[in-house]
């Protein structure tokens, strides 16, 4: 009988490496694969099946191994999932008696509860060993006669990755997963530092993955039945396999190469999504950054979003924390990303940016959010499009210069202000711009179900979407939009049933709302559309409505 491993997927999220449900992080594929390698048959659950079913204890407990993955080094909310806190993680280390217990991932670095909180670094009760350094090299060292500690090493990992990718079969959302991808680890702009907040620097300078090694893993995935994928493992896609420097220039045909191969690896894939991009790349190299988005645009699925990290419009505070773009190379930036990806396939756009803001830095004001508000009117009267903006507080970890200096809870009352001024006066303006009303959603997945369902595609930063329809979880289903949000949109199924459509979503029809959803429901069965505009007049979803009477 092969002796048994298992992988608790603690969830993790970092600068340049989310694993929160639907996502599945590179860790737990690799770590899979060392433990494969090493003849272990692997068993793999996350923290929410445990806190669902603590009976798994005992079973986890009859293994030879366990493998936690944990840590969250950027702030965020989640819809998929919830990351394991630090008492969780002690609890169990605590709870699990028997096999050799491992510890690995950002959490290495430190914990904190949430944005506007110091980490601490403090040794995890109840395992026996951390994994330092690169978690599945540390665990391929300590199971072959090494120390707990890994140096990155592409060679290794890219054959792990491909020999652990079948765990995926193992989550619990599966097949509506999505796959990240690491493209490469460090910072170009390790040698000043990187920013003051940043733990990206902690990996060193860029090491960048052969693209043989990402497309072999994509085919293994995807015979393992993954069709969802992401190039976020890394803090400047642009950069991949580019020059020395701190902002070095793109490489087009490196990205062209990547791409391609992808693509011929997953032929049937669904989706291939970014995520980082250094706003300061672009404005530094204007036509190669083009000529790479539209590499990227040409190979990847629509509704893509190339996430900005400005983290502030205010100058000062740019200069102090060593941030990689002022506000003008953020717009130039913008411009150029909507120039190159603001074409819309089947009503949704190509690719946009995304915008982060961080607040509670080094050398922040009162003045710094009248700063970020007026580059967000600026945006507004440009008539660019951002598909997000994310407004975040500092969680400074242990070891970067933010750590030591910040403004946290300062200005506490400006954040909230600042925050609620995105949301009000930017965001739903910017949606009805980015998804107006009859755009059409293919595939969305229902994850959580009530009067209300919420459902989302798969893909990068996937806009939340409410259908006035009780949905089982796991539903894939066509919608179209009908109402906006500050962070959301209200959908209909698509194609838009008049005839058997619930009588609480009639409302939300374009020209119906609550006063004649009851005369509409009185009306049905309507046999055209014709008799329908008799009641509503003519509607932007006509092109979408069928007259079904049975």
């Amino acid at each position: 009988m092969p002796a048994e491993a298992w992988i608790i997927d603690g969830y993790v999220d970092e600068p340049a490496c989310l694993g929160v449900p639907p996502y599945i992080s590179p860790y737990i594929r690799t770590i899979a694969g060392v433990l494969k390698e090493q003849e272990y048959q692997v068993h793999y659950c996350t923290i929410d099946q445990i806190r669902a079913d603590p009976y798994l204890f005992p079973s986890i407990s009859k293994a030879n191994v366990v493998v936690m993955i944990a840590g969250v080094t950027v702030p965020g909310k989640y819809l998929g999932g919830t990351p394991a806190t630090l008492m969780e993680l002690q609890q169990i280390g605590l709870q699990i008696r028997g096999p050799e217990k491992y510890i690995g991932g950002p959490i290495g670095f430190g914990y904190s509860p949430g944005g506007g909180e110091k980490a601490i670094i403090q040794a995890i009760s109840g395992f026996d060993h951390l994994l330092t350094g690169s978690a599945p090299e540390a665990l391929h060292s300590h199971l072959t006669g090494g120390r707990p500690e890994g140096i990155i090493n592409y060679t290794l990992s890219d054959k792990w990755s491909i020999l652990g990718s079948d765990v995926i079969r193992q989550h619990p959302s599966f097949p509506h997963i999505m796959c990240e991808l690491e493209t490469a680890r460090g910072c170009a702009r390790q040698e000043t530092g990187g920013c003051s907040f940043c733990t990206e620097p902690f990996y060193g300078p860029p090491v960048y993955r052969p693209a043989k090694g990402v497309m072999d893993e994509v085919a293994s995935l995807y015979h393992a039945g993954a069709r969802h994928f992401r190039l976020g493992r890394q803090a400047d896609l642009l950069t991949y396999q580019a020059g020395g420097g701190e902002y070095p220039a793109p490489d087009p045909d490196a990205l062209r190469t990547l791409f391609a191969g992808i693509r011929e690896r997953a032929p049937g894939l669904r989706t291939l999504h970014i995520d980082n991009i250094n706003p300061g790349t672009i404005a530094r190299h204007p036509e190669e950054s083009s000529e790479a988005l539209s590499v990227i645009t040409t190979y990847h699925t629509p509704g893509d979003v190339a996430a900005f990290g400005m983290e502030t419009a205010d100058p000062e505070v740019i200069r102090i924390n060593n941030l990689k773009a002022s506000p003008d190379e953020v717009i130039e930036a913008i411009r150029i990303v909507n120039t190159v990806g603001g074409k819309r396939s089947e009503g949704i756009p190509e690719l946009l940016p995304g915008l982060n803001f961080i607040t509670g830095l080094p050398g922040e004001t009162k003045d710094t959010f009248e700063y970020n508000q007026q580059f967000l009117r600026d945006i507004l009267q440009s008539r660019c499009l951002i598909r997000r903006v994310n407004v975040r507080q500092l969680m400074p970890f242990p070891g970067t210069r933010a750590y030591e200096h910040n403004t946290l809870g300062l200005y506490y009352a400006k954040f909230r202000a600042f925050k609620e001024f995105v949301r009000t006066t930017f965001d739903r303006p910017m949606l009805e711009r980015v998804f107006p009303i009859g755009t059409v959603f293919r595939d969305v997945v229902i994850e959580v179900q009530g009067q209300l369902s919420f459902g989302r595609q798969m893909g990068s930063y996937p806009i939340l979407i409410g259908i006035p329809i009780s949905l089982t979880p796991g539903t894939v289903i066509d919608v179209t939009v009908v109402d906006f949000g500050m962070r959301s949109l209200t959908a209909l199924p698509v194609p838009v049933d008049i005839n058997h459509l619930p009588v609480p979503a009639l409302r939300w029809l374009p020209g119906v709302g609550k006063k004649k959803s009851a005369m509409v429901a009185a009306k049905r069965p309507f046999d055209s559309s014709e008799s329908f505009r008799t009641i509503i007049g003519a509607t932007p979803l006509d092109h979408l409505m069928v007259y079904r009477k049975t």
